[in-house]
């Protein structure tokens, strides 16, 4: 967040320069607000790319085997730009290193779910896909898996059958 804020005020003061820069050359005929809104040009210009590049830069760092399954897109009125391309704030990926299937249960999946947002902290959690029943158990403290491949002590929510999670992570 402090090098963002840093990239912002650092484009300001290089779209002013630019401008002054313009202006010198033109022998000052240009109008005398226009480094300052250049600044605020240049600040307002790099803090939109800063938020449209967030999940691009984020998804880029992921190894392969790390796949976007559900997006959240967001419009807002204090940033009008929104309503023509919406802004990505937060997604689902599935890390399908920790992908694994147990013999006496080969309708379900476990892996590993990556929540991010935009200005939150990264979380990852275990879960059990059911694909047939189309249903997901989050892995918490209480749950266990006994010897037939079965969980204890889970709480089975269900999902539909287009649920883009669930058809990512019993995809493979």
């Amino acid at each position: 967040m402090l090098l963002e804020f840093i990239a912002i005020i650092a484009a300001g003061f290089g779209l002013a320069g630019l401008a002054l820069l313009a202006n010198i050359v033109l022998r000052r005929r240009l109008p005398p607000w226009i480094v300052p809104a250049s600044a605020g040009a240049g600040m307002l210009l790099m803090a939109i790319w800063l938020e449209y590049s967030w999940f691009d830069r984020t998804t880029g760092t992921f190894p392969d085997t790390v796949e976007v399954a559900s997006t959240n897109q967001v419009r807002s009125w204090y940033r009008p730009w929104t309503y023509a391309v919406p802004l990505t704030n937060r997604f689902i990926a599935v890390d399908h290193r920790f992908d694994r299937r147990h013999a006496a249960a080969p309708g379900q999946v476990l892996t590993r779910l990556v929540l991010a947002g935009r200005w939150e902290p990264t979380r990852q959690y275990g879960a059990v896909f059911d694909c047939v029943g189309h249903r997901r158990a989050d892995l918490l403290d209480q749950v266990e898996l006994d010897d037939g491949g079965r969980l204890k002590n889970a709480t089975w929510i269900q999902l539909s059958a287009d649920e883009p999670v669930l058809r990512n992570a019993c995809g493979r």
